[in-house]
């Protein structure tokens, strides 16, 4: 299957399922080089799933579609191999190791990496410039891994992640979920932080608009009930902040209700079919017309059908 050229991250429709129960429907996303989208909608509409899906979570289930990164199917990749090809998820509630300090989890994550490993020294210099771009005290990297920290702090930890590793691609999965005004300019900070040192691209999951009000955004994308229901650029972000996203979740009912409806009037025009068929073999031709008849002004019209 061919990608949008110029298209670091295209998602082709992708049909996904978690415990047999289907939460995307043939969703198509694309997100080149450089650019900032945004992904928004209500709670339950499937966008976190898409960024775990995309990261890999074995979790999830690919029923259908495919996902390219950076020229290549990923598709079948584990995370941790799409991890090094420069994708990169901030979760929407960052997980407690016990036992493993800050730093010793940093270490990990950029050992083996080419172009990002880096002397013990090195390393502290560099992870200590980053803590104060995020004014993060230094003394965080000697603690175990989310261990007490506050929401906060643990979105801080995240953003000093994505500025060590430098992704090509970040997804942010409700980084501002929680968050009071002074951690959430923080946030901000490190997202501005990230697209100035790399230039990577950014996929903000969020259904707040506050943490956009100091980005430029290239691309919006509304997600309701599993599906891309609407596309368009930054302007749509206002629109949304002062409207909700009420008006996007009747047309998607609406929608799905066509959907429905067409689906189950397959099989009543088929079987309509059958039964012409069937008295064909039994009754006489004049009571053969009249069933057809009947059936045409019904909307089952068994002619059309016949030609399909």
């Amino acid at each position: 299957m061919t990608t949008t050229a110029d298209s670091l991250l295209s998602v082709r429709g992708l049909t996904a399922s978690v415990d047999e129960k289907t939460i995307l429907h043939g969703v198509n996303l694309d997100v080149a080089a450089g650019e900032t989208h945004v992904l928004m909608g209500p709670n339950g509409a499937g966008k976190s799933t898409l960024g775990h899906l995309v990261m890999g979570d074995p979790a999830y289930s690919v029923d259908e579609g495919s996902i390219f990164f950076d020229g290549q199917d990923v598709t079948e990749l584990s995370c941790d191999k799409r991890s090094r090809a420069g994708l990169f998820l901030s979760f929407q509630a960052p997980v407690e190791i016990p036992g493993v300090p800050l730093s010793s989890f940093l270490r990990a994550t950029i050992a083996g990496r080419e172009g990002l490993e880096m002397k013990g020294k090195q390393f502290r210099r560099r992870v200590t410039e980053l803590a104060g771009e995020l004014n993060m005290d230094v003394s965080y990297l000697n603690r175990e891994l989310g261990v007490g920290f506050s929401g906060g702090e643990k979105k801080k930890v995240e953003m000093l992640q994505l500025l060590l590793l430098q992704p090509k691609l970040a997804i942010l999965d409700e980084t501002d979920s929680g968050l009071d005004v002074d951690a959430l300019g923080v946030v901000s900070r490190g997202m501005d932080a990230y697209r100035k040192q790399t230039d990577g691209s950014l996929l903000i999951i969020t259904h707040n608009t506050r943490i956009l009000e100091h980005l430029k955004v290239d691309r919006v994308h509304v997600m309701v009930n599993g599906r891309i229901v609407r596309e368009d650029d930054a302007s749509l972000i206002p629109w949304i902040d002062a409207n909700g996203f009420d008006t996007f979740e009747r047309e998607a009912a609406a929608q799905l209700e066509a959907e429905r409806a067409a689906h189950e009037g397959e099989p009543s025009r088929d079987a309509a079919i059958d039964a012409v068929r069937a008295a064909a073999s039994s009754l006489g031709a004049g009571m053969v017309q009249s069933l057809r008849a009947t059936l045409d002004s019904s909307g089952n019209g068994c002619g059309n059908a016949d030609a399909r």
